[in-house]
């Protein structure tokens, strides 16, 4: 029997397929060029680790082929981890939308899928640096900065791009270039915004206001808090619209997602008449966006009752669909997920092999899957890593 299994990366994916394989008996072996393991889980969801959500859908996951990711979602699903969390105790809580955070921090996830790898006796090489890769009769040999490994099974588990400081570089993407096996062109998902110069002058003066939107663009829109920052625009609602963004796009900011003109919008007009527009709308929007949507030229310095019915319309209209185009997004540096990566033609989706080289494996964030915010990357981490350990049955 084929035993020897690397894996590379102690990320999500990796630490989760590690503890399947060694319990299953096989001599396995993680490498990943970080000190610690799941550097990535103990920043996550402001260090209480969205570990999934109780709503997986493939709608929730951007591939170009968005039918991919069913398969092993489908075996191993949002349900089975959290069993997994519930034998090892771990206090969670549900926040909006179904996202599920622990209680207490994300190392009690880093925690349970170590002990996993340790009931498994996987071995670990830390701070070790992948140099090459190459094929050989029988599985593959690797450089490292610790010397040869040889192994039968090679799975990559190396993530993406985002978050560079903690070590993520584009290595999965040269091993699969290397075995001749094609990658989606990858860029920064559920990323803060950046703005052009008048603009962001204006706007980053609201640095640290919050407020509750709908944005959207040609393909999609999403209903959450956005978040003013010194550099642009961030929170969930931009974060999430960033994935379907391309550079010079228009998005639209809808301000007043849940008020409408026919009721809400003309009685808050009527019953504030004699008021000034800044101080009638300041009822329902934070003073300060409104300050600087009349530095804009986006709201006029009038009375309520200045307003010709026309007029009324217009500044209804200017506050739910106003349209930004933003500079660019603030890169890997700041972005949550990587898009695009190891083709999903190339690979199979009940194993997760390539389909051109036996023995070789992808699995997690280095593959073209991408879910949105809250807990769904997470979910394709567990799901694709289950799937590849369930192949060697």
């Amino acid at each position: 029997m084929q035993n020897k299994i690397t894996i590379i990366g102690a990320g999500a994916a990796g630490l989760f397929c590690a503890g399947l394989l060694g319990q299953k008996g096989y001599d396995v072996t993680v490498i990943d060029n970080g000190k610690k393991l799941g550097r990535k889980i103990l920043m996550s969801g402001g260090g209480k680790c969205n570990f999934t959500n109780l709503n997986v859908e493939s709608t929730h996951y951007i591939s170009e082929n968005r039918h991919f990711c069913k398969s092993a979602l489908k075996r191993f699903t949002q349900w089975d981890f959290i069993q997994l969390v519930n034998q090892y105790s771990i206090a969670y809580h549900e926040k909006d939308h179904g996202q599920l955070f622990c209680d207490n921090s994300a190392q009690d996830i880093v925690d349970m899928l170590a002990q996993e790898c340790q009931k498994g006796q996987v071995k670990f090489m830390l701070n070790t640096q992948l140099e090459d890769v190459e094929a050989e009769q029988q599985g593959f040999k690797l450089s490292t900065s610790q010397g040869f490994v040889h192994t039968d099974k090679l799975i990559v588990a190396t993530g993406g791009q985002s978050m560079p400081a903690l070590g993520m570089t584009a290595i999965g993407y040269k091993i699969a270039e290397k075995f001749s096996i094609p990658v989606v062109p990858v860029k920064a998902g559920l990323v803060p915004f950046t703005l052009h110069k008048p603009l962001l002058e204006v706007l980053s003066t609201l640095s640290g206001v919050a407020v509750p939107v709908e944005v959207s663009n040609e393909q999609i829109s999403f209903k959450e808090n956005l978040l003013f920052t010194h550099r642009g625009l961030s929170g969930p609602a931009i974060l999430q619209i960033s994935s379907y963004w391309q550079a010079g796009e228009a998005i639209t900011i809808n301000l007043l997602p849940d008020v409408s003109f026919e009721g809400d919008f003309q009685r808050l007009l009527e019953n504030n008449r004699n008021q000034s527009i800044k101080n009638c709308l300041a009822q329902i929007l934070p003073k300060r966006l409104i300050e600087a949507l009349m530095q804009l030229n986006l709201i006029a310095d009038l009375t309520v009752k200045q307003l010709t019915p026309t007029q009324q319309q217009v500044l209804y209209q200017t506050l739910t669909r106003w349209m930004v185009t933003p500079n660019g997004t603030e890169g890997y540096r700041t972005a949550e997920v990587t898009l695009g990566g190891v083709s999903c033609d190339a690979l199979s989706s009940k194993t997760m092999e390539a389909k051109n080289h036996l023995n070789l494996y992808f699995i997690g964030e280095v593959v073209d899957v991408a879910g949105w915010l809250g807990g769904y990357n997470f979910q394709w981490a567990w799901s694709s890593a289950f799937a590849c350990a369930q192949s060697f049955d």
